[in-house]
């Protein structure tokens, strides 16, 4: 038995290419925006320096962004061999860049480095269970990856997951909204990853489904294991 493409499976795949590539360049436009002052063009503004943890934290999390972007046109141009091969090295990224968030955040509420007016107890809540959604989610894709339409989905989402610290890291965003207005930004990827399926499947594929709403469920979790006297008293542990 033969296999033969349809038009209609074709034209899915190449708006597939577009939209993947689409997303991998809005999350790292994203990224700089959201860096630039402190970490991208630290020498044209006048922002506190950066200890080497912070220094290799960023380097390692831009490596990421710059590494999805590169996954998704090198699938695009039809190189998956060069794909699969760097696919390796960005699972050892993301296992050092789970050690590096993790340390930079109990670095930050040693050293009360959080935004003004907010307990740096409950603001570690932020980047802890960001690097868990984060981890939950890479180690999904990498296990799945030899289910292209599931993997490609779950590592899109991983990189969605992280983008909460640059979001609320754009003028006016944390400030005037707070944690909910850079977690409102961030649905609007898992959204557009939503609607871009229907749109061109009529369907979502499961993984959208069940990683999405994971990463919605774990936003007003934050919120609320941020109040926790358990939780206040593991930030009095780590701070020492």
């Amino acid at each position: 038995m033969t296999s033969v493409s349809s038009p209609a499976a074709l034209s899915t795949i190449g708006k597939d290419r577009i939209f993947y590539t689409a997303m991998a360049a809005a999350m790292a436009v994203t990224v700089f925006v959201g860096f630039a002052p402190t970490f991208f063009l630290k020498l044209f503004t006048a922002s506190p320096p950066l200890s080497p943890l912070l220094h290799v934290h960023g380097a390692a999390f831009a490596a990421w962004y710059a590494l999805f972007f590169t996954q998704t046109r090198l699938i695009a141009t039809d190189r998956p061999d060069l794909h699969r091969r760097l696919g390796l090295a960005g699972f050892g990224l993301a296992i050092a860049m789970v050690v590096l968030g993790v340390a930079a955040a109990v670095m930050a509420i040693r050293n009360n480095h959080t935004p003004p007016g907010l307990d740096p107890r409950s603001f570690l809540v932020l980047p802890f269970f960001g690097i868990t959604v984060f981890a939950v989610l890479t180690a999904a894709g990498f296990v799945m990856r030899k289910r292209r339409e599931t993997h490609k989905r779950l590592m899109l989402l991983a990189s969605i997951a992280m983008l909460d610290a640059a979001i609320a890291r754009i003028p006016g965003v944390f400030a005037v909204g707070g944690p909910l207005a850079s977690f409102g930004l961030q649905d609007l990827f898992v959204i557009a990853c939503i609607a871009y399926d229907f749109s061109t499947r009529r369907r979502v594929h499961p993984a959208y489904l069940f990683g999405g709403l994971f990463i919605l469920a774990m936003q007003p979790l934050r919120i609320i294991v941020s109040q926790q006297p358990w939780w206040l008293a593991f930030g009095d542990w780590l701070k020492g």
